[in-house]
């Protein structure tokens, strides 16, 4: 009987091994991402991410709503400028809104809560440690400082190409739609 029992014992073990395994090599990788997200001081990044966002997003917002109403062809110039003048009016009050949604401290918990699991499933815990080895130099340090403004410029100097292009695309596609309602 105790054979039996100790067989049972020694076979729940070797059982248990491999889950107790994943176990701590979750809980590591978990340290290791958490260990990278401090060193990259992600919650200050997020944040100052959103207020370089909350500089830049005026002019994107009037560029991209200038665009559509310029683009549809069923407005007359009159009826654009009214449409242009509303959206100047209705503009600070969206601003204050997505002021405030970006504002909100549980935003960044919630947005940290889901970068996490990305490194996580991305990056080995060896990796991770190299990650925040880094990020703890003058030149990682320099990086994460800079990233936010670049970030932001970055997408300015995208809406200002590409906004034009898709107002294009978008007056063209317009003028199909009403030669296809026309037949």
């Amino acid at each position: 009987m105790k054979k039996i029992l100790l067989a049972v014992t020694v076979a729940a073990a070797f059982a248990g091994a491999p889950s107790c395994a994943l176990a701590q090599q979750a809980a590591q990788a978990d340290a290791a991402t958490t260990a990278l997200l401090d060193a990259m001081d992600t919650r200050k990044m997020l944040a100052a991410s959103f207020a370089e966002m909350q500089k830049t997003l005026p002019e994107m917002m009037r560029m991209q709503i200038t665009a559509v109403i310029n683009a549809d062809p069923n407005m007359g110039a009159d009826k654009k400028r009214e449409a242009l003048a509303r959206v100047e009016q209705m503009l600070p009050a969206m601003l204050q809104a997505m002021n405030r949604t970006f504002s909100d401290p549980a935003l960044i918990d919630e947005m940290m809560k889901e970068i996490a699991p990305l490194y996580t499933k991305n990056y080995t815990s060896a990796e991770l440690k190299e990650l925040t080895a880094f990020y703890r130099t003058p030149l990682g340090r320099k990086m994460l400082a800079l990233t936010p403004r670049l970030s932001a410029e970055s997408m300015a100097i995208g809406q200002r190409i590409v906004a034009p292009r898709l107002a294009g695309m978008m007056q063209e596609m317009m003028k199909n739609v009403q030669s296809a309602q026309g037949k």
